[in-house]
């Protein structure tokens, strides 16, 4: 194998792209200004043009290719017994640079990006188990209405009579009611699909994803439908700019809470007291029991489908992928890694004081 200047070149500009992230990562007030409010609405607004209209995912087929590349290359490597490594390494460390190249210029710049509470003209500040309670109790009354409304009966477990496909448009509905009191979370061209992958994500623990590659929303078709609102306006999040999980999981929330489809409002409720109860079952267990008592047998048979629905999946591998995301989180200035997603709570907390709901 020949050397490849341009494989050289390109390679060589990979850790050079990695130290300008670093200074990005510095920057967020120029990141908010020149690329989440910049360039990235019409970079994405493209993808999903270009894309959104194939019914199928994309981007699944795109990784699946990849995967097939790179078992390929590697496979040939070892067969021909390590035979011009180096020019090959050269040429692999080149994909490399353009991936990473395009990852960061189609959307992960957007983890460097001003917090959504700035945005929002939220003061956030270290809330007390007071303020968190208070918040709760409110998500649970609110939780138990509409788990009434839909069954009729407070033990019986909402079923979401939905397809998949017609929640994806029905969210679209979510964010444009969402867009006139907030114009910064507005939504356009449509790109959500079922993953082609759902049954992989099942097992490694995961609802969906956001391909930045090609700017679909990646949605795991598997998962309880209950959920399914919140988890199709989440990756919705993700495509509007929003890259860190707990400010997708409240931008979700808010989505889903301003549709006017009532299994909408019922998950976005849903995901909120799972959040919060989580955060009191840390500081107050006995708190946290004594509130799960007025919440409807319903909503608790609803959580229990669900606790059950991922246990069918665990695996040995489940950990590793998860300690994989989790060092990917980290390095995407979410220091706190996969507990990062709790912090949506703070911005809950936030909204419901701001709202004068409680």
């Amino acid at each position: 194998m020949k050397w490849n200047k341009k494989h050289i070149i390109i390679a060589i500009l990979l850790p050079i792209q990695i130290l300008l992230m670093q200074v990005a990562a510095r920057n967020p007030a120029f990141i908010e200004r020149f690329y989440s409010n910049g360039i990235y609405p019409p970079i994405s607004s493209f993808l999903r043009i270009l894309l959104g209209w194939i019914p199928f995912s994309f981007g699944d087929l795109l990784i699946a290719f990849g995967l097939f590349v790179l078992i390929r290359f590697l496979y040939r490597l070892i067969k021909n017994r390590f035979k011009n490594f180096i020019p090959k390494f050269f040429h692999f460390t080149a994909v490399l640079s353009v991936i990473y190249f395009c990852f960061y210029l189609f959307w992960g710049l957007n983890y460097y990006r001003e917090p959504l509470a700035k945005n929002l003209n939220y003061k956030q500040h270290k809330y007390t188990t007071e303020q968190l309670l208070k918040v709760t109790e409110h998500i649970i009354e609110k939780l138990n209405y509409y788990q009434l409304v839909i069954t009729k009966n407070d033990t019986l477990k909402v079923q979401n009579p939905y397809h998949q496909k017609e929640m994806y448009t029905m969210a679209v509905a979510g964010y444009n009611n969402l867009s006139k009191d907030f114009p910064q979370l507005k939504y356009q061209h449509s790109s959500v699909k079922s993953s082609l992958m759902s049954l992989l994500q099942s097992y490694n623990g995961t609802a969906g994803y956001l391909n930045p590659l090609t700017g679909e929303a990646q949605v795991n078709d598997r998962v309880p439908k209950t959920s399914y609102p919140t988890t199709t306006c989440h990756e919705m999040a993700h495509q509007i700019g929003f890259a860190a999980e707990n400010e997708a999981n409240f931008v979700g929330f808010l989505a889903a809470n301003y549709n006017n489809n009532i299994y909408f409002k019922y998950a976005s409720y849903r995901m909120a007291f799972g959040y919060c109860i989580s955060e009191i079952r840390k500081r107050d267990s006995s708190l946290s029991s004594k509130l799960w008592k007025t919440v409807h047998k319903g909503i608790s048979k609803d959580f229990n489908a669900s606790y059950h629905f991922w246990q069918q999946y665990k695996n040995p591998f489940e950990p590793l992928v998860k300690k994989g995301y989790n060092a990917y989180l980290k390095a995407n200035k979410q220091h706190k890694g996969v507990d990062s997603y709790n912090y949506v709570v703070d911005l809950l907390i936030s909204y419901f004081e701001a709202s004068k709901e409680i």
